[in-house]
């Protein structure tokens, strides 16, 4: 696909090549729905010709669609027609409706791209959708393939929006970063020339990742096209109803490609008991594992639980990348061992990088994302001064290259301050993209040890709140990953920690005795004072739409005495009973 630069491009390419040759395929039952690329390429045109009759060419709509064929059609009918389309979560059980509103409203959206079903749904669990309901409503499912007949080619500016990417929000209000036709296909090539997707007949990726995400979103519909090996798709719950359903479609389908989030791993690791023996993972080449800093622990233990089924240790894959760059940064290389870094853990608070040895007791493990690709060049930068760092030293990360978006939609300030940053020394025409993530480069790859804004300061130390959440998941039997909120609320306090927990959890280990446990693992393993310990109910704990905990919102509701917590705590909040 060389020379390309917008997916219709590409999807021209491909049915020229082999209008049957398989783009994606849903699981179901009785039998899984496939789509050609023939298929995608008549649908796409016949929507398009109704975006275009409706008004919509240089407008933006919401695409408001589960995982599921219906979604590739409609993005590449957004492109072809020139709609920026936002892809957002449907809203379920009477919630995720106000960012919905929020995003339609942020996007200036003139139409909600959507399907029979959802809006029935919708209609029946909302009633009112407020300003939604004045909005155009297209059931792209309902239009007909023979519409494809009325669309006429336009030509693509492939610098102009092809999508807008509505961040998840874990350091603040989602804000729309505008990905451009260009800023796709340059990060897939990115992809394809570091993972090698093309790996003949048996090439398959299996992905459970919200559509709408940007990892789901280039792993289920931009590679598949870009590399022409096939997608199969499983719905989003199904993963978080049983973990085990991701593994065993990899074996069923025979796929190479997969990824997912540290979280992902823990929840398929804790499944482990429940792999059918007769589990095949031999065909898995590349596990990618990004999101929040990946854990050697997990790495280690997800490897040893799977080896058995034919896992290959080396298939894994840590990975770093964000919305504002399309995706992917950096990865390490299937077929290579990850690199594992040990550092001082006292260094590291203080911001400085002091190898040691892997059996020093005052050591913490770091994993490698890998090196940056050759389209991207890699900065790490003090956040405060602009001047860039020693190797030596923790920063900011900072990236230039042409898989760096454009920039948020409607926040001039936002983007000048994000996509447009200059290094003080060194780089004197070249503008970088401010990721708010901390880390260093090592002998050429990069290591990420968290966000910027997350970070605790405790009397001259920095405390990165992953380390301590990871610290909480393990201080009592029964708790979930990625359980736990930590932050600070003054920079000479101790420490909140707000946990989810069910009601099997606390009635095996009383309220109290959970909160001690608690503090006294942090204490001891980070030598920081706890100063409370909240427990929340499951699922309650804010998070992004990609699953990460979201640290200033939990905050922010922790000191407006807006959590519900379970037994006593601190008096101002209101006492839940225990669930079922």
């Amino acid at each position: 696909m060389s020379g390309l630069s917008d997916l219709p491009a590409v999807l021209a390419q491909r049915v020229a090549a082999d209008p049957s040759s398989v783009v994606c395929t849903m699981a179901g039952d009785p039998a899984d729905e496939v789509l050609t690329a023939g298929e995608l390429d008549v649908a796409a045109r016949a929507r398009a010709a109704t975006l275009v009759d409706r008004g919509l060419t240089g407008a933006s709509a919401v695409i408001l669609q589960p995982t599921g064929l219906e979604f590739p059609r409609t993005l590449l009918a957004t492109h072809l027609a020139g709609v920026a389309g936002a892809p957002v979560k449907v809203p379920s059980r009477g919630s995720g409706l106000d960012r919905v509103l929020a995003i339609a409203r942020d996007a200036r959206a003139g139409a909600v791209l959507t399907t029979t079903v959802v809006r029935d749904e919708l209609l029946a669990t909302f009633g009112d959708l407020g300003e939604l309901a004045r909005l155009d409503w297209i059931c792209t499912d309902e239009i007909p393939d023979d519409d494809a007949a009325g669309f006429r080619d336009r030509r693509i500016d492939p610098d102009s929006t092809a999508m807008l990417q509505y961040t998840s929000g874990s350091t603040g209000s989602p804000k729309g970063v505008q990905v451009s036709h260009r800023n796709f296909c340059a990060n897939a090539a990115d992809m394809d020339d570091r993972w090698s997707f093309r790996v003949g007949e048996d090439g398959g990726i299996v992905s459970w990742l919200p559509i709408y995400h940007d990892m789901g979103l280039l792993c289920s519909v931009i590679l598949p096209l870009w590399t022409s090996v096939p997608s199969h798709l499983i719905p989003s719950d199904e993963f978080g109803r049983r973990p085990i359903r991701w593994l065993t479609e990899i074996a069923r389908k025979r796929a190479t490609h997969s990824a997912g989030s540290n979280y992902a791993y823990e929840m398929a690791l804790r499944a482990a008991s429940t792999a059918p023996p007769d589990l095949d993972l031999t065909s898995w080449r590349v596990a990618l594992i990004a999101a929040e800093p990946v854990r050697l622990h997990t790495i280690e233990r997800f490897v040893a639980a799977y080896a058995p089924y034919g896992l290959d240790p080396a298939a894994v894959c840590p990975a770093y990348g964000l919305a504002e760059n399309t995706l992917k940064v950096s990865g390490s290389r299937a077929g290579e061992p990850h690199r594992t870094l040990w550092v001082s853990a006292h260094e590291l608070s203080l911001g400085r990088v002091d190898v040691r040895a892997a059996d020093d007791p005052a050591a913490v493990p770091l994993i490698s994302c890998g090196r940056p690709d050759g389209r991207s060049e890699v900065v790490v930068v003090d956040p405060d001064t602009g001047s860039a760092c020693d190797a030596a030293t923790v920063g900011e990360i900072w990236i230039c290259g042409p898989c760096v978006a454009t920039g948020y939609l409607g926040r001039p300030r936002e983007s000048a301050e994000t996509f447009r940053a200059r290094v003080r020394d060194g780089y004197p025409e070249q503008t970088f993209l401010r990721t708010g993530d901390l880390g260093f480069l090592h002998e050429g790859e990069l290591f990420v040890v968290g966000r910027h804004r997350d970070v605790i300061h405790h009397r001259g130390r920095r405390l990165f709140p992953q380390d301590i959440e990871h610290t909480v998941e393990f201080a009592a039997p029964g708790l979930f990953p990625a359980c736990a909120a930590a932050f600070g609320t003054d920079p000479d306090a101790g420490l909140v920690i707000v946990l989810e927990v069910n009601g099997r959890v606390v009635r095996e280990t009383p309220a109290d005795v959970l909160r001690d446990l608690v503090r006294t693992a942090v204490e001891n393993r980070h030598g920081v004072p706890v100063t409370d310990v909240l427990l929340i109910r499951r699922g309650t704990l804010p998070r992004t739409t990609s699953g990460k905990v979201q640290r200033r919102a939990c905050r922010d509701a922790y000191l407006d005495g807006e959590l519900t917590v379970f037994g006593p705590a601190v008096a101002q909040r209101v006492e839940a009973p225990i669930p079922a």
